[in-house]
């Protein structure tokens, strides 16, 4: 993507999140962001853009610039945030406010209030103004009215094993009528019934069978509408008992889904008032087909969801022509046309409509009893879920999100809830709604409703998504500020003729793509030019040349032929861009195409962060890292157990005797460090015979460097600090073999003596634990032994004496059987 600085993401966060909480207000303008310290304004996501349109769709924090040459002379980019636009006072900017507008909220009514109707829903009519990935805030409020009109149709299986429902129905027709008058004054009942499809398997298809399936039977039918809606009670309860006889079907399945799509569908023949709630109680003692199950009886043509009921004998004309409806395809339908179900089955067969519930929006299920005696009550306590429940459902289109919280009575906001349970009739809950346009649509305004699931009502919604510019209706054609008439001045840039382009159509191309891509690949730094961006994306490719971007105000320089080089994006040290200015300074290296750090004399490294001096390494006895480490970038890497800037420091060494011993064997021995070091010693050597008492100085005992004695012998010496800073050695070189050495100022109050021992003792100390080890080990070894073998010995002892004493007493086994058997002949001589 071409940009002219860095992304700043934190910032830009920063910014969105500024937005964001600008924006959450209910029904009124989005307001404009508030300004930005211009220290803060940066390359931004509205950089992307290259003209009016993409810019307002980019992101709601983005405007565009319509001054003329405000690019071209001020570098800075025309699609820029709200706030750096006013901060570099652009004259002419494009950014279109979010605005939401409530054309219609008339106050929420009980029915009878006043001349108009109950309403439930508020506000009825909204308008919105968004631009794309923008969100706009409303509340949507319901209350369920009292004494609103019912409309409740009830729609009976008629198979044979539901003839005892029947004549139970024709008991209760009057009851139910009664009860139903008893929740709202305004309110009509209508009839139907179903059994199945009339093509085999699903009945007998036989002609004596087809007139009439078992004794006394009814022809089977698919579905009958034998009462429309109607507030003539007792016209229910007259068809009701006019049915004589239930009818029959092949299989256990029945036709339910079919019945349900005809009632739902044909408004007309059933009677559906506009406004009022619409119920339908199913009743059934066994299952339903389903969407596929035609195909066994050859229908292969899918539920066309239309009505097909003959105005004079109510029947379903089509059913063998269709195939049973879909879930989804029913809830279609029912949530257009406002019914909700309630499904009334005996408990055998319950398990069978808990997942159509779950499918279809609002609808309940209910135990149904065997004779359906307690079909009145189900329908009163399911008729109060439905009432005591308020769930709202959309309408919108793809390119636009919408998200709830739900506030009911006295609970708390709840996010992501689009449900209120627990209400009664005539109390009002509401709903927070956010729209949001994440896109640019095929048509610019388009409408959609909210409403409450079971409700007539509804928020009819219309949304212009602002996805043009103003400024794009005014464009000037063959403008002379596009280089003598060679492009069009659109929204204050050039939208150039073809065979022209830049950024006042100043460059030309024998066609649209030949040369202008031959230019534009010259500004492309790698070899294959479509791979790699142009002007590494920090720069703008003039007529095959980069100009590349800079940030005065912030002393931010790109450079480089394809603008891959800058002046902040070297290495750091200490936090500092190559160190900082007495360090080095960040240049651009053409070879390497990039940025790199260029030292100052007495520093090297990749962020000049290694000085060349080692002053700071001389120890103060004058040797390089005290002789013990290695000097690099002028600091020490001392060898354990020494620490400190110049490894001057042992915590675990006794005074500084292990500080001056290479400087005294240098000097006196010539060993351990070359002549030059030994010349750079800050220790001058004094040969004693006698040792003198030094307050402060320990007394130090070294071995005698190898090759420089017959034997194993050491030598001492004292330490003191003169007043020019030199250190003075007083050393007693060690005696003949066999003699002790030196020790003056010792006599046993003296100093501690520090001694290093010599790696012959320490062997033969190694040697002489490990010899203990194990004949400590040997011994254990012998006594386990020992100890095995006393046990066994006292036990195998105690076994032959319990041997020797056991006596054996004779007796018959009782488990024996002698191989031989006696048998008399009781007749035998007689």
């Amino acid at each position: 993507m071409d940009g002219r600085y860095r992304y700043r993401h934190l910032r830009w966060a920063t910014m969105v999140l500024i937005s964001l909480l600008s924006t959450m207000c209910s029904v009124q303008a989005v307001t404009e962001p508030p300004p930005i310290d211009p220290q803060d304004l940066e390359d931004n996501i509205c950089s992307a853009a290259r003209t009016c349109r993409e810019c307002i769709a980019l992101d709601p924090m983005c405007g565009w610039c319509g001054d003329q040459g405000y690019a071209e002379e001020t570098n800075f980019q025309r699609c820029d945030l709200h706030a750096n636009l006013m901060n570099r006072t652009c004259q002419d900017i494009t950014f279109p406010d979010s605005v939401v507008g409530v054309i219609q909220n008339d106050p929420l009514s009980d029915a009878g209030e006043g001349p108009m109707e109950a309403v439930q829903v508020a506000p009825q009519r909204i308008t919105l103004k968004l631009r794309p990935k923008e969100t706009a805030n409303l509340t949507v409020s319901v209350r369920q009215a009292r004494d609103y009109p019912v409309d409740l149709y009830y729609v009976m299986d008629l198979s044979k094993s539901m003839g005892d429902d029947l004549n139970r129905l024709k008991t209760l027709a009057t009851t139910l009528a009664q009860e139903i008058g008893n929740i709202t004054r305004n309110f009509r009942l209508g009839f139907g019934s179903f059994v199945e499809k009339t093509v085999a398997p699903f009945v007998d298809t036989a002609i004596g069978s087809l007139r009439e399936p078992c004794p006394g039977c009814e022809a089977p039918y698919n579905f009958r509408n034998h009462l429309p809606l109607d507030n003539n009670t007792d016209l229910f309860s007259q068809r009701v008992s006019e049915i004589k006889n239930v009818s029959k079907n092949a299989d256990h399945p029945e036709a339910g889904l079919d019945a349900l799509m005809q009632v739902t569908v044909c408004k007309d023949q059933i009677g559906w008032l506009p406004r009022a709630r619409h119920i339908v109680v199913y009743t059934s003692d066994d299952s339903f087909h389903i969407a596929g199950d035609g195909k066994l009886g050859g229908i292969v043509q899918p539920n066309d969801g239309k009505c097909h009921l003959d105005p004079d004998t109510g029947f379903n004309t089509k059913a063998d022509e269709y195939d049973y409806p879909s879930f989804g395809h029913l809830n279609f339908r029912m949530r257009e046309q406002n019914v909700i179900p309630i499904f009334a089955v005996t408990y055998e067969r319950i398990g069978f409509y808990h997942p159509l519930v779950r499918f279809i929006e609002g609808s309940t299920v209910g135990t149904l009893a065997q004779d359906s005696s307690n079909v009145v009550q189900l329908i009163k306590d399911n008729y109060e879920k439905i009432t005591s429940r308020v769930e709202i459902v959309d309408n919108s289109l793809e390119n636009l999100a919408v998200s709830y919280t739900s506030r009911c009575l006295d609970e708390a906001p709840r996010p992501n809830s689009k449900v209120c349970t627990g209400l009664r009739l005539g109390e009002t809950v509401s709903f927070d709604v956010s729209v949001e346009a994440t896109s640019c649509p095929d048509n610019n305004t388009q409408k959609f409703s909210i409403r409450p699931i079971g409700f007539d009502e509804a928020v009819e919604i219309t949304v212009e998504v602002a996805c043009e510019c103003e400024c794009e209706a005014s464009a000037v054609p063959n403008s002379e500020y596009c280089t003598n008439g060679n492009g069009t001045l659109s929204c204050g840039q050039c939208a150039c003729d073809p065979g022209r382009y830049g950024k006042q159509c100043e460059c030309s191309s024998t066609d649209d793509a030949g040369d202008k891509y031959e230019n534009i690949a010259s500004c492309r730094a790698s070899i294959n030019s479509t791979s790699s961006v142009v002007c590494s994306g920090r720069g703008e490719c003039i007529c095959g040349e980069c100009v590349c971007f800079e940030r005065q105000d912030r002393n931010e320089i790109v450079s480089g032929r394809y603008c891959e080089c800058d002046n902040f994006s070297c290495e750091r040290y200490d936090s500092e861009l190559c160190g900082g200015p007495n360090r080095g300074e960040c240049v651009c290296d053409e070879k390497k195409r990039r940025s790199t750090c260029k030292c100052r004399p007495g520093y090297v490294g990749n962020a000049c962060g290694c000085a060349t001096s080692m002053a700071a390494c001389i120890a103060t006895n004058g040797l390089m890292c005290n002789g013990r480490g290695r000097c690099i970038c002028n600091k020490c890497t001392c060898e354990s157990p020494f620490q400190g800037e110049t490894c001057e420091v042992c915590k675990t060494c006794i005074g500084k005797c292990s500080s001056y011993r290479p400087c005294v064997e240098c000097q006196v021995y010539s060993v351990d460090i070359s002549p030059a070091d030994c010349n750079k010693c800050n220790v001058a050597v004094a040969i004693e015979t006698d040792l003198p008492t030094i307050n402060g100085s320990s007394l130090c005992e070294f071995p005698v460097p190898e090759g420089h004695s017959n034997c194993s012998q050491t030598y001492s010496f004292v330490y003191e600090t003169l007043s020019n800073g030199t250190i003075l050695v007083h050393l007693v070189e060690p005696g003949e073999c066999g003699g002790d050495s030196g020790s003056g100022g010792n006599d046993g109050d003296g100093p501690v003596v520090e001694k290093d021992a010599s790696g012959s003792e320490i062997l033969i100390l190694i040697i002489s634990i490990v010899v203990v080890i194990v004949l400590i080990g040997v011994v254990l070894l012998a006594l386990l032994k020992a100890a095995t073998f006393l046990h066994d010995r006292r036990e195998f002892a105690r076994f032959e004496k319990e041997q020797k004493s056991a006596v054996w007493g004779q007796a018959q086994n009782p488990i024996y059987k002698p191989s031989t058997s006696t048998y008399i002949n009781p007749i035998f001589g007689k």
